[in-house]
């Protein structure tokens, strides 16, 4: 059979290079709000329904388009931002490849209104599936709006692969976000189905554009990074050690003023962060590079995210000095916020929240300043009676999770008094069973035991190693045993939620002080994807504001956690599986909330000792943490004594 080959029609090479450039609504959004300030725009409005697949509008004051070149526009491979190859070199517009709008409007039911300052009236352009349809005058102010329906609506094997309404805000929101962070000279306005979600001031400041669109406590978290270097120019916002996050999601590079993804940048700010955060803890920033044209390529990718530099040793090495020289030149040390419970009513702002109260630990510990007056004596009372509570419950962190002893779903929240009313004194000895020295091989100077059909050997605890490790001694054969005392709380922690939530049954604990938490509009929509998790997982969250929540109780098997802090844990471990199922995602929460766990170098007491072993012989697989480490080891005496030359 012969074969011919042959030119693709003009509709057809369109639709194949839409799969390139328009992948889903944000896409759309990003090469639209690009051409934007490209065109030297000052102001820039986005507006979505339905997640952007119905309706997406971008509306700029920028130089807008002549008359004569409108129709051109929409031609693949046009463009006013390069003339020949040549130009590639230097290219320092965000956009240049021509293909976007072609591209755009062969896959959608596209409405152009442009007007440039020179021409008396504006001009409408309609096209459906890469065809024009109409062509008008019409009166319009100096600028460009956009208008994209029914995205894919001619290509429905890719409409079919878009994803649910707030997840594909998630990508647009992600998107404005980056461009907003990258052009604090221009004013953001963001309309997600007629409600406003952000809005930036546009005043050329990167501090006040990142409060606007992160809040408060975010910029007084961030230092201040500014660096010069031969040919070479780095700027931003980089966070203190105590402000971290669980995922590398908050950290923002831009090269020239264009966002990238950059993994030898971010690991080498990492490495300056190494011994200052703890492990599995990512270092927040929004880095700024400047550097020549004929230094970086650029065309490497469709979506521009990827780029090359001439000299990456010498950038990298730069990033690292710069953050490293600002973290040795400024105090590091921690300062003390209390927040007073938030007066909770119906309105619905943040300035709802009583003043701040900052506690000055360098100078005294007495000290208490507030911006404008001192707190009354009655809550310091109050403070100081809830602190008390805290640390006379510190030390039977693990009685008090098996002191819920009320029953019944209708009595699942616990006071802490009902809690120190019911604690329970374990009796330190316990009973023997039959040996265990069957179950291990003696091939093996150590060996974990995994098999959870094993009995649980009767222990003598004899000490603590390094306040991480339990020693203990086996009754009756004399074995050795090491418990990692992490692994172990963890096991125990993830079997009792998860019991709780198979039996529909979570014990939480109300929080006196409401904990409220300011969020990105993508953080709110994950929430809000993901409320049946964390509901059924005990924690009550209510909206509190635009871009704030409200947590009023967390659940009572993790301990006494930081309940701001784990909530961003799991709401980071979220936002890296979105698009697990239900039950997946509820698993993976469950296993990332355990690592509250008692931590290794925690100094936990005989009596926490002896309640950990008894829960943990309670637990059907007590040999392996939630993640699969070891909880236990052994070491036989017959082994032991053979290190010592004494068999």
């Amino acid at each position: 059979m012969t074969t011919y080959i042959r030119l693709l029609d003009d509709k057809t090479i369109n639709k194949i290079a839409a799969g390139e450039v328009v992948e889903r609504p944000a896409s759309v959004i990003k090469e639209l709000v690009e051409n934007s300030i490209d065109a030297l725009s000052s102001s820039i409005t986005i507006e979505i329904k339905d997640g952007g697949k119905k309706y997406i509008r971008v509306t700029d004051n920028g130089t807008g388009i002549n008359k004569d070149d409108i129709e051109l526009a929409f031609l693949r491979h046009s463009t006013s931002k390069i003339n020949n190859i040549d130009d590639l070199q230097n290219v320092m517009t965000l956009g240049f490849r021509g293909e976007a709008l072609a591209s755009i409007s062969s896959v959608s039911q596209l409405e152009l209104i442009t007007k440039t300052k020179s021409d008396m009236s504006g001009s409408q352009l309609v096209i459906n599936g890469g065809i024009i349809k109409e062509k008008n005058e019409v009166g319009c102010p100096d600028g460009t709006t956009l208008i994209v329906k029914n995205l894919f609506y001619n290509v429905p094997v890719r409409q079919k692969f878009l994803k649910s309404n707030n997840v594909e805000s998630s990508y647009i929101g992600d998107i404005i976000y980056k461009l907003a962070l990258s052009n604090p000279q221009i004013s953001f306005k963001y309309i997600k189905d007629n409600k406003m979600i952000l809005k930036t001031p546009g005043k050329g400041n990167l501090i006040s554009t990142s409060y606007s669109l992160f809040g408060k406590e975010f910029v007084d978290s961030m230092f201040e990074l500014k660096y010069s270097s031969k040919g070479l120019s780095i700027e931003g916002l980089i966070c203190k050690p105590s402000f971290t996050r669980g995922n590398r999601g908050y950290q923002h590079i831009f090269v020239n003023g264009r966002y990238i993804k950059d993994e030898g940048i971010s690991r080498v700010i990492e490495k300056v962060y190494k011994s200052l955060i703890p492990i599995n803890r990512y270092p927040v920033f929004i880095l700024f590079i400047k550097l020549s044209s004929n230094d970086l390529d650029v065309n490497v990718h469709p979506t521009k995210t990827e780029v090359r530099f001439s000299n990456r040793d010498y950038i990298e090495s730069n990033v690292f000095t710069c953050v490293k020289n600002l973290l040795t030149t400024n105090n590091l040390i921690p300062e003390v916020i209390l927040e007073s419970e938030p007066k909770l009513n119906n309105k619905t702002n943040n300035n709802n929240i009583e003043e701040q109260v900052t506690i000055d630990i360098i100078d005294s510990p007495n000290k208490i300043k507030n911006s404008s007056n001192i707190i009354n004596e009655s809550q310091l009372e109050k403070n100081n009676n809830w602190n008390k509570t805290n640390n006379n419950i510190r030390e039977k962190r693990l009685i008090d999770e098996l002191a819920v002893y009320r029953k019944g779903k209708d009595q699942n929240a616990v006071s802490i008094k009902d809690i120190n009313e019911n604690i329970k004194v374990i009796d330190f000895n316990v009973k023997e069973t039959k040996e265990a020295d069957s179950y291990l091989d003696k091939g093996k100077d150590v060996e974990d035991i995994s098999n959870k059909n094993v009995i649980f050997p009767e222990l003598n605890i004899i000490g603590k190693l390094f306040e991480t490790y339990i020693l203990c001694e086996d009754k009756k054969s004399k074995d050795f045993y090491i418990i990692d005392q992490h692994a172990a709380h963890e096991r125990i922690m993830y079997e009792k939620i998860k019991s709780q939530l198979e039996s529909d049954n979570v014990y939480v604990q109300e929080l006196m002080s409401p904990e409220v938490i300011d969020l990105t509009h993508n953080e709110i929509n994950l929430i809000k994807e993901n409320y049946d998790v964390f509901d059924k997982l005990g924690f009550k969250i209510e909206e509190f504001g635009s871009n704030s929540i409200i947590i009023r109780s967390v659940p009572m098997v993790f301990g006494e956690p930081n309940s701001k802090q784990l909530f961003l844990d799991i709401l980071d471990n979220l936002q890296d599986d979105i698009t697990n199922n239900y039950e997946l995602r509820l698993d993976k929460v469950m296993k990332m909330a355990c690592t509250n766990a008692i931590k290794a170098g925690y100094n936990i007491h005989t009596i926490e000792i002896n309640k950990l072993i008894e829960d943990l012989k309670l637990c059907n697989e007590a040999f392996t943490c939630p993640h699969g480490r070891p909880v236990i080891i052994k070491m036989s005496k017959y082994e032991l004594e053979r290190k010592f030359k004494r068999t």
